[in-house]
Order: structure tokens, then C-alpha cells, then sequence
């Protein structure tokens, strides 16, 4: 299997209405040093509607201002549509949402 399909994989099993962060990806995958190669994959999705890219936020919960599908306020919207509340500074909280 290669990189990009382990990084996939652990992003398929995050569960609706939670998230993760780019360095839980990376642990789970293999390796924790492979946090940028997380985005990186979740760049280049090839299954955007199967592989939920956009529960993958980073340390500070902050979505991404790059997501690749739609731009930041597309995956805010996304996990608002799944129940995942915003704090007023934009973050989410980890210690609620987090896997």
C-alpha cells in the first residue's frame, strides 16, 4: 500500500461529525513526521465524495484556507452540515470533535 492510499484510509475512518488533525493522520498512517505529506494527498483526493478530506483540520482546529475543494468556507459549511459547531474564532474544538 502506498503512502497516499494509508493516509486515505485513516481519513475514510474518521467518523461524521468528528475530526482529526493532519499529525493524527500522519501517526496513524505510519509516521508522524508526515503531516505536510497529509495535505499533500488530501490535495490531489481522487475520491473526494468517499474520502472525507474535509474532517482533516489542523492542530489549532482551524480548517484549511487551501481546501482544494471549494475553498476554506466549503469545508467549514461541510462540517457544519455534519453538526460540528464553530467557535467565534473560527476554530473548532478539539477536545469535543477531535477522534
Amino acid at each position: 500500500m502506498s503512502t497516499f492510499e494509508k493516509i486515505y484510509e485513516v481519513v475514510k475512518s474518521i467518523p461524521r461529525g468528528k475530526v482529526a488533525t493532519y499529525g493524527q493522520v500522519a501517526m496513524l498512517a505510519g509516521n508522524p513526521r508526515w503531516a505536510r505529506v497529509v495535505g499533500y494527498a488530501l490535495h490531489v483526493n481522487p475520491e473526494p465524495g468517499v474520502i472525507p478530506c474535509h474532517r482533516v483540520v489542523n492542530r489549532e482546529g482551524r480548517v484549511a484556507p487551501g481546501f482544494a475543494f471549494g475553498g476554506e468556507g466549503v469545508q467549514r459549511q461541510l462540517l457544519e452540515s455534519e453538526g460540528i459547531v464553530f467557535e467565534p474564532d473560527g476554530t473548532i474544538d478539539l477536545k469535543k470533535y477531535h477522534i
